[in-house]
């Protein structure tokens, strides 16, 4: 696999096998990366890699600080080259894995999160961000939205081939309809001609394609620092908001891991480890203890007194 810009036969054939397995356009440059990073190292073709070829590379990854979510993904990568294209199992065998850090994922208080959608930056804005914390959605769900995916008949919204290529229905919220039609009214609309009903980008970026995730973040940090959130808050914590005010709120996990779209209810329940209400509301055994304690004193007072 050549290191330069041109595209060598083994490359060409990785290239092939993602696109076999229908893997996304970034799943495969993120591959194509981390091979390239292998070829780069190895300074020669990686199907001449050696067993000790991929130990070294892997504690060179270690010593060079990487973090072990990136350590992990590159050799992702260079084990599907191994795996599927080269046939190696053998090579493909002494790839392992490190065990990520279980972080708790940061969220808004409601009072934040209000803040946060009354500075964004225009209609338009608040729009978007409305659907992330109202609805729980991604960043690449909310700009893929299509005219054709808001059903106010059933009150829903339709995510089509999402992550995971998987369809799920999320419900739409009465005063999101009302921001969706308003913003219906003053959307651009030079690049609808031509283009059906119903496969219109809700949220249009530049030559006719929708909007990038890249703005929509943007966007997002923009409205955080004008609403004073010193937080270290992604957009993603818009979703991670949504689901911990729907646990608080009692909903059952199954509809949270439904709405969500997540395939393991695993994945879900750490929102249970993050809703502060419901810990708040734990009862320490302090309390019980002094509970007790204020009994044995009431017990002793009786007894003086008979």
């Amino acid at each position: 696999m050549s290191t330069d810009t041109t595209v060598s036969p083994l490359r060409q054939r990785m290239i092939e096998d993602m696109r076999a397995r229908k893997l996304g356009p970034h799943s495969q440059r993120s591959h194509i990366h981390s091979c390239r990073r292998f070829a780069a190292f190895l300074k020669r073709s990686p199907d001449t890699a050696t067993a000790d070829d991929v130990r070294r590379f892997q504690l060179h990854l270690v010593e060079a600080g990487l973090g072990i979510s990136n350590r992990n993904r590159i050799m992702t990568g260079v084990k599907f080259l191994f795996r599927v294209t080269l046939r190696r199992h053998d090579l493909a065998a002494e790839i392992f894995h490190l065990k990520e850090e279980q972080k708790l994922p940061l969220i808004l208080s409601p009072n934040e999160a209000e803040l946060l959608l009354a500075k964004a930056g225009s209609f338009r804005d608040g729009v978007m961000l409305s659907l992330g914390y109202g609805c729980g959605l991604r960043a690449g769900e909310i700009v893929r939205l299509k005219d054709g995916d808001i059903d106010s008949a059933q009150m829903i919204i339709r995510i089509v081939q999402s992550k995971g290529r998987k369809d799920r229905h999320v419900m739409l919220p009465p005063e999101l309809l009302v921001l969706l039609r308003q913003w219906w009214k003053v959307r651009p609309k030079r690049f609808d001609a031509g283009v059906p009903v119903g496969e219109r980008w809700l949220f249009p970026g530049r030559q006719g394609q929708h909007l990038t995730t890249r703005q929509l973040s943007r966007l997002f940090h923009e409205a955080a620092a004008a609403a004073g959130i010193t937080k270290r808050v992604s957009l993603h914590s818009l979703r991670h908001s949504f689901a911990t005010e729907l646990l608080e709120a009692g909903t059952d996990i199954r509809y949270i891991q439904a709405v969500l779209g997540h395939s393991k209810l695993d994945t879900t329940s750490r929102y249970t480890r993050v809703a502060p209400g419901r810990i708040a509301a734990i009862d320490s055994p302090l309390k019980r203890l002094g509970a007790e304690q204020r009994r044995l004193k009431k017990k002793r007072r009786s007894r003086k007194a008979a």
